[in-house]
């Protein structure tokens, strides 16, 4: 009886009985799983050498570029070598006998001015010095620490047992000469050429270009090599150039490469990992870019692209083969749903999002959008709140390079003034100097009260005054009261030396420059204003059209509109601080005179605290 039971129940159970997750299981392995695994392992035969060879050729043609661009840097700084002692006060100080005349303090200031164009031109200069073969230097960015031989130093004999031709000669290593930025010395890669007379072939001087390391980091940041993979760049004789970082590995042995090797690939174990190195060697400047990634990732990759692939077949035979006409309507209507929301986010709406009650793939997938499309809109706020940082620290920047020719100037005065006679006003002026100084500090504060930047820019005026004498007179009109309201620092002195040094100095005869103060609905307005040379119609254009660009359009046009450079600043600084409706506006005629108003809102107390 037991047998016939059992028979019963062997012959009422069928396939077709089965649960309809048990049928899809079987199914997906009968025509997806078990093919896809066969075809992935006959896929990773084939796929892994191919992906090897294309990854190290492509990782070679990233390289290359990058050689490419560091060539074209250093070419372009060679070329600058060979520009610079064309011009004539260069190749007059060059030449230079230690027994001729020194230059003329116009013509050190004219020789400075055309370096620095150099650097203005070229961001990634860090600065240039012309040495002559007496020692004597020149350059607006760099100066000795010590008064020894600059002839002494080892790049300049390096550049003269070069004869003319252009050197990389690496990371400055304890030599005579720093600049007014402190760069370390892993910062930077200094360049030289010795300059040659054309009849002798002697060395008449070297020129020395310091190039930031910074043009070398832009160039290969965005360069990904896998997860974890990176680019360094090492020199001839196996001194780091650049390295990340994140870096495997500091110190690259010379002995791992071939001597006579353009380019190639090895694999060392380090710490356990076993990494995969591809190099490739610039002809110009015998620098070896290499690329370093894990071995690892690359096998991980390969099995990735195949696992997909084998995935795909699997998808297309499942909803070919298994899926019924409800399993594919219950499946698409979800996945349409958040195709939709993801073309609408595509098109800039990012205000949608999946409404779902299911917990399965697709409300996972829904749960994921609706974290996406949030975690863009933060990003969208992080990149806002960068640019503006990132605004104002090129505002900060763009402060901190004070010219300082008129220290120079101020201390020439001075000494002139105590040649001639002992005098008092020796020491008005060198009081002035010193409250020009103390106000221009004024211990970090961005806004100071009125009174002091009035007491700044009377201190200015009055040692511009001790130079010019009566070439220069001034007048300040202030309404009571103003002197209590608070306002920006340094926001009158870079107008008032554009007034000086391009609208009075350039006048016949005596000038007036005129400032006024006063408040008006809610506005601090302040003009100076000059009876000066003024400016052309095209001039004026092209200033309104300075004080009306971005940041980033002055960095790139600095160079065409230098005498602007001042107003343009505080013109910057004031929108970003307080809006759009507050700056600065400018009327000018030839041979009439300049007027600059700017409008300031009145603040009763420091700006932190109106913050607040």
């Amino acid at each position: 009886m037991r047998r016939i039971r059992l028979g019963s129940r062997l012959r009422g159970y069928s396939i077709s009985n089965l649960p309809i997750r048990y049928k899809l299981i079987v199914h997906f392995l009968l025509i997806s799983i078990i093919p896809s695994i066969i075809l992935g392992a006959l896929i990773l035969l084939t796929t892994n050498r191919v992906i090897e060879r294309q990854v190290n050729d492509n990782t070679l043609q990233l390289i290359d570029k990058v050689n490419k661009v560091l060539e074209n840097v250093m070419s372009s700084m060679q070329n600058i070598t060979y520009l610079v002692p064309f011009n004539p006060l260069v190749d007059r100080f060059v030449s230079m006998q230690s027994s001729e005349g020194r230059f003329t303090e116009d013509e050190q200031y004219e020789l400075k001015q055309f370096l620095q164009g150099f650097t203005t031109l070229h961001s990634e200069i860090a600065g240039i010095m012309v040495v002559n073969r007496n020692g004597e230097y020149v350059s607006n960015e760099m100066y000795t620490r010590t008064a020894k031989n600059l002839t002494k130093e080892a790049w300049y004999q390096e550049a003269v047992e070069s004869k003319g031709v252009f050197r990389i000669v690496g990371h400055p290593e304890a030599r005579n000469v720093t600049s007014h930025v402190p760069y370390k010395e892993d910062e930077i890669i200094s360049v030289v050429r010795s300059v040659l007379d054309p009849d002798t072939q002697q060395v008449k001087g070297v020129i020395l270009i310091d190039v930031k390391l910074r043009v070398i980091a832009e160039t290969v940041k965005d360069v990904r090599l896998g997860r974890s993979g990176y680019l360094m760049v090492i020199d001839e004789d196996g001194q780091t150039i650049y390295n990340p970082t994140h870096a495997v590995i500091e110190q690259m042995p010379q002995e791992w490469f071939a001597d006579t090797d353009h380019s190639g690939t090895f694999s060392k174990e380090i710490d356990g990992n076993r990494l995969q190195f591809i190099y490739l060697k610039s002809s110009f400047t015998g620098w070896n870019t290499i690329g370093v990634f894990s071995s690892r990732e690359s096998v991980y990759e390969a099995r990735e692209l195949s696992f997909y692939v084998i995935s795909f077949v699997y998808v297309v035979c499942l909803l070919g083969i298994a899926a019924s006409f409800m399993l594919s309507y219950n499946i698409s209507k979800p996945i349409h749903k958040l195709m939709l929301l993801m073309k609408q986010a595509e098109s800039g709406d990012l205000t949608k999002r999946y409404r779902g009650r299911s917990k399965d793939e697709v409300g996972m997938l829904g749960g994921s959008f609706n974290t996406m499309i949030n975690q863009i809109n933060k990003l969208l706020s992080l990149t806002k709140l960068q640019e503006r940082q990132k605004r104002e620290t090129e505002l900060r920047s763009l402060q901190a390079h004070i010219k300082p020719h008129f220290l120079y100037n101020t201390l020439d005065t001075i000494q002139w003034m105590a040649r001639r006679r002992n005098a008092e006003d020796v020491a008005e002026v060198v009081e002035s100097l010193s409250k020009l100084f103390r106000i221009g500090l004024s211990r970090g504060k961005d806004m100071i009260p009125f009174e002091e930047e009035l007491e700044h820019i009377r201190s200015y005026l009055m040692i511009q005054k001790t130079r010019y004498r009566d070439k220069l007179n001034y007048n300040l009109d202030i309404a009571p009261g103003m002197g209590q309201f608070y306002v920006m620092k340094l926001i009158l002195q870079p107008i008032v030396e554009n007034a000086i040094y391009h609208g009075i100095k350039e006048r016949k005869g005596a000038g007036q420059i005129t400032i006024q103060a006063w408040a008006n609905d809610g506005r601090l307005m302040i003009r100076i204003s000059d009876n000066g040379k003024g400016m052309t119609a095209e001039t004026l254009a092209r200033v309104r059209e300075q004080l009306s660009e971005s940041i980033s359009e002055k960095a790139k046009n600095y160079t065409e509109g230098k005498k602007s450079y001042g107003i343009v600043n505080v013109q910057e600084r004031i929108k970003l601080t307080f809006g759009e409706t507050y700056g600065i506006s400018i009327q000018s005629e030839w041979d009439q005179g300049t007027t600059v108003t700017i409008e300031h809102p009145v603040i009763t107390r420091p700006y932190e605290q109106e913050k607040g």
